[in-house]
């Protein structure tokens, strides 16, 4: 895996109520090159948001790569880094019951088995320039759901 490209993902997602109308965002920096992406869903949750930003943007990657996913949710980076292999391990359940969104985790497992991922928390909406635009994706969809 040391020969993979390493590449820059950095993803948001928002909702406007929780739930309700939301949106993702993310941004993919390969060798010096840029390219942007968005969705959305009329009625949906945050923490979906967050996660399908990462997965929409690792499942646009059209080879195996190292992947510094930076993110401004502890959600998708501790579930990342942490916890998904303990709710693997455990049949998708966690203390206290079923892991929510666990369709999506699966995929991000599914999308880890191709790639190597590392993922980063940075805090939001404090002026880092990718996690801001990244949120300006995110919630230019949701304002086409109004």
């Amino acid at each position: 895996m040391d020969s993979y490209p390493l590449v820059e993902l950095f993803t948001d997602g928002a909702c406007s109520g929780n739930p309700g109308p939301g949106g993702w965002g993310y941004i993919l920096r390969n060798a010096g090159v840029e390219r942007e992406g968005s969705g959305g869903e009329a009625r949906t949750t945050n923490n979906r948001m967050e996660l399908l930003g990462a997965i929409e943007g690792l499942k646009s990657l059209s080879q195996p790569s190292r992947v510094r996913l930076v993110s401004d949710s502890q959600y998708l980076v501790k579930g990342l880094n942490e916890w998904i292999d303990g709710w693997k391990a455990r049949g998708w359940r966690r203390k206290g019951g079923e892991v929510m969104n666990t369709e999506l985790w699966q995929e991000l497992d599914r999308l880890r088995g191709i790639h190597l991922i590392k993922a980063v928390w940075v805090r939001g909406h404090v002026g880092h320039a990718e996690n801001e635009r990244c949120d300006q994706l995110a919630v230019a969809v949701i304002d086409r759901f109004r």
